[in-house]
C-alpha cells in the first residue's frame, strides 16, 4: 500500500497521542512534566494554528508516522525558521521511505509558509535518527541545551 501525508484534524487526536508517544521509548524519554492533557492542548493548538500543523504518514488508514512542524522564529542571522519538533515513524515502518516522506513533507510546508530554512533537534542517544537527517541532507550545526522552567503560578 502506499503511504500518504496529510494534515491532521482534530478527529486524529486520540489515534496521533499514542504515536508520538513512541518518542519516549528508549534512547528516548517522556518528559518528566509530560501529562496526556498537556499534550491534547498542544495536539489542539497545533491543528487550529495556521502557524503549525501535525503531518500524518497513513499507509491506507493506518497511521504509521507523524511530525509536527511550526513557523517558529524570525532569526536576524538565518530569516523565518520552520521548527520540526516531533517526528516519528513505528517501529514497524521504519527503514521504508516513511521518514524521509514526512521530512519532505515538512520541508515543503515550511516553504508553503515562507520559511527560510528547517531546524530540528535530536536527542543524543538517537544514533539511528542522527544518520537518517545526514542521510537526508541535514548538517548537525549546534548543541541544544534545555533548562525546565518553574511552573506559572
Amino acid at each position: 500500500m502506499t503511504v500518504t501525508i496529510r494534515p491532521a484534524r482534530f478527529d486524529d487526536e486520540a489515534e496521533a497521542l499514542p504515536l508520538i508517544e513512541e518518542l519516549f521509548v528508549a534512547p528516548g524519554r517522556k518528559p518528566a512534566d509530560y501529562t496526556r492533557e498537556r499534550a491534547q492542548e498542544g495536539f489542539r493548538r497545533a491543528v487550529a494554528d495556521q502557524g503549525s500543523d501535525i503531518l500524518l504518514a497513513l499507509d491506507g488508514v493506518t497511521l504509521v508516522g507523524a511530525a509536527t512542524v511550526y513557523v517558529d522564529t524570525l532569526s536576524i542571522r538565518y530569516g523565518l525558521r520552520c521548527w520540526v519538533e516531533d517526528l516519528v515513524v513505528l517501529p514497524s515502518q521504519r527503514g521504508g521511505g516513511v521518514g524521509k516522506l514526512l521530512l519532505d513533507a515538512a520541508m515543503a510546508w515550511g516553504r508553503a509558509h515562507g520559511c527560510d530554512f528547517l531546524q530540528l533537534h535530536s536527542g543524543l542517544g538517537r544514533k539511528d535518527a542522527h544518520r537518517f537527517y545526514l542521510a537526508n541532507g541535514m548538517e548537525q550545526d549546534s548543541l541544544v541545551f534545555t533548562k525546565n522552567l518553574e511552573p506559572r503560578t
